[in-house]
């Protein structure tokens, strides 16, 4: 489709503004611009019509399935996004006294509640833009206990090779000597690997459960006290949260501090770049070292971002809590593991499972010996569910299987849609074989094919130029 500088017309306008009722001011000469702005020049219809065919561009949720594992990415409640719309919540000023957004000091605290409740830790703080910032912050409360004790020798941070890939950035950008473990044969920390790399320079680990094949780590608790007995702490990234909020709480696991992407589990649709927004937690003897809010708290306090994060983030997330209930929570993560052992039995047969094993809330195919068998990779299935309508699922991630795909059908999908994804990865397993040259192809139905993705990445062209 044409760029919206590509259908501009000179001279078309839409004029919707109101006539001016207040005093205008002119800006001094010197702040004037001396050439127009290059925008668009549309009538409202053109303009509708534009933005409603981007739409159709665009696959969500909302237009049909997509099982992005370790995203989750599931439909959420239109009440979440009235809430979070309310004028007494859209129209608070970042600087407004505490008397006046005692509505949102409330919202605040009660999430933090109910949060600290599902996770088992006693403080929190909403400032973090997103899940690595809270790692971020997660990862520099560790460094700060340490330091408050004088125990800098503590300068390593381990990290399994199964992890996120913010998790090794991360502990390295808090100044961090990041050490990585293998993972065992069923996918899960390697005991023995961990007792070999902890020692008294052990900062910490950063590790979650369920972690990133979506296998429950049957020795969380060893694995915790193991760390602890070498002086370190236990950070918990909550990206794979979905699938075990309100039925057990990381702070049991033996964790001292957690991140949890509310953008993620909590609500708020997932994609497009935003909103992200992300809740760090941690056990009591961590509070002191919490950044606070400017807005709500006392000042002087650190902070990592600017006043109380980005609140209406934490208004869907409460009002999804909320409208769910204690029953609902855990209901909630049960159907999401329902939904991804479902999916992955009815799979079963076709492309090989990289763990067969009962998972949590996704699970990971391994196309290795498909791709040797045929010559159709990972990306060509990838690309191929494209044309049935379906998002692809997550790539050759994690690094630990080689053409991996990654699926979490979340718990908002029916056993309609789960048999018919079913369906079509058979589909897809059995044109493989016999026509791999097609799936190599594809998409063939898509408004883009097979873009030089090298090229894009390494040359990007994200903005318009006027010729």
């Amino acid at each position: 489709m044409k760029l919206i500088f590509e259908k501009s017309v000179p001279g078309r306008h839409c004029d919707m503004l109101p006539k001016c009722d207040v005093e205008t001011v002119a800006l001094p000469e010197s702040l004037r611009r001396q050439t127009p702005p290059a925008l668009p020049e549309m009538s409202e219809v053109d303009l509708s019509r534009h933005y409603t065919e981007l739409n159709q561009h665009v696959h969500g949720v909302n237009c049909g399935f997509y099982p992005l594992g370790s995203c989750t990415m599931k439909y959420n409640p239109r009440i979440d996004e009235e809430m979070a719309a309310l004028p007494g919540f859209t129209g608070v000023h970042p600087l407004a006294p505490a008397y006046a957004v005692a509505g949102c000091r409330e919202v605040l605290d009660t999430a933090k509640r109910y949060l600290c409740e599902i996770t088992g830790m006693t403080g929190m703080t909403f400032q973090p833009a997103a899940g690595a910032h809270g790692e971020f912050t997660g990862v520099l409360l560790i460094k700060q206990y340490h330091k408050s004790r004088g125990d800098e020798a503590r300068t390593k941070i381990i990290v399994p090779d199964s992890a996120h890939g913010t998790n090794p950035a991360t502990a390295a950008m808090c100044g961090y000597q990041v050490v990585n473990i293998p993972s065992a044969p069923d996918g899960c920390v390697d005991l023995e690997a961990l007792k070999a790399v902890l020692g008294p320079d052990t900062a910490g680990l950063m590790l979650t459960n369920p972690n990133t094949v979506g296998i429950f780590d049957e020795n969380i608790l060893e694995i915790t006290r193991l760390v602890h007995e070498a002086g370190g702490l236990c950070y918990y990234d909550g990206a794979n949260l979905n699938a075990v909020m309100g039925v057990v709480r990381p702070g049991d696991m033996g964790f001292d501090c957690i991140h949890m992407n509310l953008h993620k589990t909590f609500a708020t649709p997932h994609g497009g770049g935003g909103p992200g927004a992300c809740a760090v937690g941690c056990k009591a003897f961590l509070e002191p070292f919490l950044p606070q809010s400017a807005l709500m708290d006392e000042p002087g306090h650190l902070q990592v971002r600017s006043f109380a994060g980005n609140f209406l983030v934490v208004v869907r997330a409460l009002t999804y809590l909320m409208t769910l209930g204690r029953e609902g929570v855990p209901e909630a993560a049960r159907n999401a593991v329902l939904n991804a052992n479902y999916l992955m039995r009815a799979i079963q047969g076709t492309f090989d499972l990289a763990f067969d094993r009962t998972c949590m809330h996704e699970f990971v195919l391994d196309l290795s010996e498909y791709k040797k068998e045929t010559g159709v990779s990972a990306l060509d299935v990838a690309k191929s569910l494209i044309d049935y309508g379906m998002h692809p699922p997550t790539m050759y991630f994690p690094l630990i299987v080689h053409e991996a795909l990654m699926l979490e059908p979340t718990e908002t999908e029916s056993k309609e849609t789960l048999d018919w994804a079913a369906d079509v990865f058979r589909q897809l397993y059995e044109l493989g074989r016999k026509d791999p040259a097609y799936m190599q192809e594809a998409p063939h139905n898509a408004q883009i094919g097979r873009p030089d993705e090298v090229l894009a990445a390494r040359h990007p062209v994200v903005r318009w130029q006027k010729a």
